[in-house]
Parts: structure tokens; C-alpha cells; sequence
């Protein structure tokens, strides 16, 4: 079985939380794109575990966790990532954990880039995490990166840096006016924390088709959500790869296989980190309250979410786009605070409707439509069935899956392992 775990919307839908409990299921874990700008937070019986770049599986001793093709590795967050685990209990090995070889690395002048570039946007900013994804992205369709692989060519990194660097160097020193770089440093930096990992590096395609053979689980796991993919999200305010769910057999290494499922996950409310447009945006007291009883800060950066009622419009749109097979509804727990729940049932751009969701100028002047539906108004966190839920936490239930033309399997009524329903 090879299933994808993608995000719905904006990002920070709960897919860590999704991916640690699916898990159990599935003998080895991917993560298929991105880099070190978003983070996944999972909370197990051995405690809270914030994840950047590893696998969420990697939480699981049994199960073989793959940084694929399509990433990009910050590869001294990664070995403090490492050690920060590891000082939880956590065992990584080369057994447990496989990097692929053909993974580009985010390299100390990638962030420096990317700093660089968001002051000098200034106010026009697109609400970069400044950690490199977007310089490093660049460079690897420039064709001017280093790879995971390099690290076990040691002899000729020098040189391949030597050219990369004098190239960096007339846009960080000569275009935005900033002390060049050195070789010998970049150096330094790989050497102290990327040839720790020289043992971790493979040829991963070869070892996931070999899984295949085998006829083994293999779950694909996302960052962020389809409004932030490159392609078909809210351009410029994107991330910088594909998270969709087709890409995950190209990013993790197989582009020849095919998912049987992509199972989505999707807040029962809405949040966004960064810039641009969130139709369904809460403000005042409304979108305070929400933000804190979902507590709705950014595991990458600590940035405040922005918050708001759940998007009927965009959900759909991302239903669509990652083509869910099935859903995962998280944080239903977090509105019991509420006797009405707001929800965000339409836009509107110059008085007329719109059906679907718009890009471009419509969704930056587009305007909300909103409804209240019942609230429950009490703690569901120790339901364990749907027919153990109240009666308007099931009418609310129906009413997300009915709107967004898919049918959800799981819900999430709290943070712990075992505060989910099962739906089928």
C-alpha cells in the first residue's frame, strides 16, 4: 500500500499528529519534499516531539523513516534535530533512518540569501521562515548545489565549492552589499555537521523499490498544504516545492510508482502562517480566542497563526488538488469553547458569488461569507466513537464532509495518540 499524508489548506493541519498515529500501519515513512520551514508536533506517551526535517515515523523504533529525493536538508538543524531527539529516548541509526543521496543540502549562504532578500522587500515581504528554502530551490534547477551525495566524495567538494561560492558572491557582496563568503568555511560547516551523517546516505530509490518488491507499507508524508505549493497555491506566497500528493512518488525517488491513496488532513478550523490573503481571517477577540484555545504558534518559528472559521471554498479547492481519497479532520476538540461556530461558506468579489476559489486579484480583494452553526459547548477530548460525540459535533462533522465532497475517516478530538475516532 503506498498512501500519501497531505495537508488540505494553508499548513499546519495536524499531519505530524496524523502521520505518528497511521504509522503503526506502515513499514516505512517518507518525507517526500521541503526543508527545515515548517515542523510538525507530535505527542506520544514518550512525550512532545517538534520535527523539522526528519520523518514523522521516526518516533516509532519498527519503522524505516526515508528523506527523499525532493528535500532540502539544513544539515546542522538536522544533526541538532538528531541530538534533541535522541535526548528524548528516540534510537536513530542508519537502520532507522535512510537519506537519499540525491537530496540537495541548504547550505549557510542559502539563509543568508534569504534574509537578505526579505529586508530588502521589506514591507512587500512574502513572509519567508529565512530558512534558505527558496535560494536552495533556485539553486537546484540553477544546477549549482550541493547534494547529500557529494558528502561521500569528500576529495572534490573543494573544488565544486570554489565555483559555487565566487557565483553566490556577486550577488551577496556585490548585489546586496554584504561580506562575501568563503570557501573554507562552507567547507567547515559540511565537514562539522553534514559527514555525520555519511553513514545515513544511500541510493534510496533502490532501496524503496526493493520495499515495493517485498510488498511492504509505505507512507509518503507532506509539509504545509496545497494552498502553498509552488504550482497550485497562493502564489507568490507559496513554498517553495510541491506538497501535492503527485508528486510524492517523483520526491521521494520512485517517479514510476503510483499511489493507491492520498488521505488529507484538515483542520476543523482555519490558520495561516505568513503573508497574504486568508479570506476567512478572524480578527479581535474572535480570532484571540481561537488562536489560543488551538494554540495556533507556528512549531518552526513560533510565529502567530493567523486564524479563522473553517474555509468551505479553499477546503474543496484542496480536496481537489491533492486529490483526498479520504480525510482526517483535526482539533474538533478545540471549538467546544464555542456555542456558535463560525464558518466561512463563501466568497464574494465585487457583490458577485464565487463558486470556486479564486487566485490572482479576486482572492486578494475577495470577501468572506459567513454562517454560525451550533456549537456543542463541552469537553469531547474522551470520545472515542461518533456516536459518543454530541449531537451538533456530529451535525458539524457531516457538514465538512458534505461541503468538501469527501468522506472522512478519522477525527482528532486532542493532541495524544489515542484522541482520535475512527470512522471506517
Amino acid at each position: 500500500m503506498l498512501t500519501a499524508i497531505v495537508g488540505i489548506n494553508w499548513g499546519d493541519e495536524g499531519k505530524g499528529r496524523m502521520v505518528d498515529l497511521l504509522s503503526q500501519q506502515y513499514d516505512v515513512v517518507v518525507r517526500y519534499q521541503g526543508g527545515n520551514n515548517a515542523g510538525h508536533t507530535v505527542v506520544n506517551e514518550r512525550g512532545r516531539f517538534i520535527l523539522n526535517l526528519l520523518p514523522s515515523g521516526i518516533l516509532r523504533d519498527e519503522t524505516v523513516n526515508v528523506m527523499g529525493v525532493g528535500m532540502v536538508i539544513d544539515v546542522e538543524h538536522l544533526f541538532h534535530e538528531v541530538e534533541r531527539l535522541r535526548e528524548g529516548g528516540i534510537a536513530i541509526t542508519p537502520k532507522h533512518l535512510k537519506i537519499s543521496d540525491k537530496a540537495t543540502i541548504c547550505m549557510p549562504y542559502h539563509k543568508l540569501l534569504d534574509i537578505l532578500e526579505e529586508e530588502r522587500l521589506a514591507d512587500k515581504k512574502f513572509g519567508s521562515t529565512r530558512r534558505g528554502i527558496a535560494p536552495v530551490y533556485a539553486d537546484k534547477y540553477y544546477k549549482k548545489s550541493i547534494r547529500m551525495g557529494d558528502l561521500l566524495t569528500p576529495e572534490i567538494l573543494r573544488e565544486k565549492l570554489e565555483g559555487i561560492v565566487e557565483w553566490k558572491n556577486l550577488t551577496i557582496a556585490n548585489g546586496y552589499g554584504h561580506e562575501p563568503i568563503k570557501v573554507d568555511d562552507m567547507l567547515d560547516w559540511l565537514m562539522q555537521y553534514g559527514m555525520a551523517f555519511k553513514d545515513y546516505i544511500c541510493d534510496t530509490t533502490e532501496y524503496l523499490n526493493e520495499a515495493i518488491a517485498e510488498d511492504k507499507n509505505i507512507m509518503f508524508e507532506a509539509q504545509l498544504g496545497a494552498l502553498r505549493d509552488i504550482d497550485y497555491g497562493i502564489f507568490p506566497y507559496t513554498s517553495s516545492s510541491s506538497n501535492i500528493s503527485a508528486y510524492a512518488p517523483l520526491g521521494a525517488g520512485i517517479p514510476g510508482k503510483k499511489l493507491d491513496q492520498a488521505i488529507g488532513i484538515i483542520k476543523a478550523y482555519s490558520s495561516c502562517v505568513g503573508e497574504g490573503p486568508f479570506t476567512c481571517e478572524l480578527f479581535g477577540e474572535a480570532g484571540d480566542a481561537l488562536r489560543e484555545a488551538g494554540g495556533e504558534y507556528g512549531a518552526a518559528t513560533g510565529r502567530p497563526r493567523r486564524v479563522g472559521g473553517f474555509d468551505v471554498i479553499a477546503s474543496r479547492y484542496g480536496v481537489e488538488t491533492q486529490g483526498a481519497t479520504s480525510l482526517a479532520l483535526t482539533k474538533l476538540d478545540v471549538l467546544s469553547y464555542l456555542k456558535e461556530i463560525p464558518v466561512c461558506v463563501g466568497y464574494t468579489y465585487n457583490g458577485e458569488a464565487l463558486s470556486r476559489f479564486p487566485l490572482g486579484l479576486k482572492l486578494q480583494e475577495a470577501k468572506p461569507v459567513y454562517e454560525n452553526l451550533p456549537g456543542w459547548n463541552c469537553d469531547i477530548s474522551g470520545c472515542r466513537s461518533f456516536d459518543a460525540l454530541p449531537r451538533e459535533a456530529q451535525d458539524y462533522v457531516k457538514f465538512i464532509e458534505e461541503a468538501v465532497g469527501c468522506p472522512i475517516q478519522y477525527i482528532s478530538v486532542g493532541a495524544e495518540r489515542d484522541a482520535y475516532i475512527q470512522m471506517f
